[in-house]
C-alpha cells in the first residue's frame, strides 16, 4: 500500500461501521496518513478490539447507525471530544439478496433503514461538525450500476445512496463540502466470507478484468483519495472500486 503520509495531518475523520472490513481498513489508511479517527460499531467487544489494533490515534464510540437517538449521542460525543470533523465515511450498511417475492415488509424496512436511513441521518446529525471544505464519502455498491436477479431491494437502496450523494453535493456546495460515494465490487471482507460459499467466491473472481476479488485496502485507498485535497475538484461522483467489473463484464450477469 502506497501512502501519502501527511494528507490527513491534524485532521479528524469519523467512520461508521469501522470495527471490521472496509471501515477498519479505511481507519488504518487514514491513521497512516496522519488522521485522528473515530470509529463506530454496535458490538463493544469487536469495537474495543478494533481500536486496540488501530492504535492511539483511534477512538471508538458504540453506536447503531439506524438508531436516531444513538446518532444524536454520537454527534454530541464527537463534538465534545474533537469539536469538528474533516471527513465522514458513512460506511455502515448491510447486504441482503433475495427474489422480490421473498422480500417482507420487515426486511424492506431493515435494508432501507441500514443502507439509506442510516447514512442520511448520520450526515444530517454530524453536518454541524463538518468544517467548510471538508468531505463526505458514502459507501454504495457496484449493484447500483447493474440490474441483477435477486438484488432488487439491495441495489435500489444503493442507487438511492448515490442520488443522495449527488443531491447533497449540490446542497452543500455553498460550504464547499464535497460529497462522493464509492461503489465496491466483490470485496474480501468478513461479511463476504460469511455470505458466500468458497465455490461462489472462486466463481466471482474471474468476472472482473482485474482477475481477482478486491480487498478492503482497495476501498480504503479510494476513500482516502476522495476525502483528501487530491480530489478537490471531484464532487457528486461515484467511484467504482470493482476492478472493471461493471464497465467490462456486465454481460456475465445476464
Amino acid at each position: 500500500m502506497t501512502h501519502n503520509s501527511s494528507r490527513f495531518d491534524r485532521k479528524t475523520a469519523l467512520i461508521t461501521g469501522g470495527s471490521s472490513g472496509m471501515g477498519m481498513a479505511t481507519a488504518h489508511r487514514l491513521i497512516a496518513e496522519g488522521a485522528t479517527v473515530v470509529v463506530t460499531g454496535r458490538d463493544k467487544v469487536r469495537l474495543d478490539e478494533a481500536v486496540a489494533a488501530l492504535g492511539p490515534a483511534a477512538h471508538g464510540i458504540i453506536s447503531d447507525a439506524m438508531d436516531l437517538d444513538a446518532t444524536d449521542h454520537l454527534a454530541a460525543a464527537v463534538a465534545d471530544r474533537f469539536g469538528q470533523l474533516d471527513l465522514l465515511f458513512a460506511n455502515a450498511g448491510i447486504g441482503s439478496f433475495q427474489l422480490i417475492d421473498q422480500v417482507t415488509g420487515q426486511l424492506f424496512d431493515e435494508v432501507i433503514g441500514s443502507n439509506l436511513k442510516a447514512p442520511f441521518f448520520t450526515i444530517q446529525k454530524t453536518l454541524p461538525l463538518l468544517r467548510d471544505h471538508s468531505s463526505i464519502v458514502i459507501n454504495a455498491s457496484f449493484g447500483l450500476h447493474l440490474g441483477v436477479t435477486g438484488s432488487a431491494l439491495y441495489s435500489a437502496s444503493k442507487a438511492a445512496v448515490h442520488n443522495l450523494t449527488r443531491s447533497l453535493a449540490a446542497e452543500l456546495a455553498p460550504r464547499r463540502i464535497r460529497v462522493n460515494s464509492v461503489s465496491p465490487g466483490y470485496i474480501e471482507t468478513p461479511a463476504f466470507r460469511r455470505e458466500m460459499s468458497v465455490e461462489a467466491r472462486r466463481a466471482v473472481a474471474p468476472l472482473s478484468p482485474a482477475g481477482r476479488v478486491g480487498t478492503s485496502d482497495d476501498v480504503a485507498a479510494a476513500v482516502a483519495f476522495l476525502g483528501s485535497a487530491d480530489a478537490a475538484y471531484i464532487n457528486g461522483h461515484d467511484l467504482r472500486v470493482d476492478g472493471g467489473l461493471t464497465a467490462v463484464a456486465a454481460g456475465a450477469f445476464e
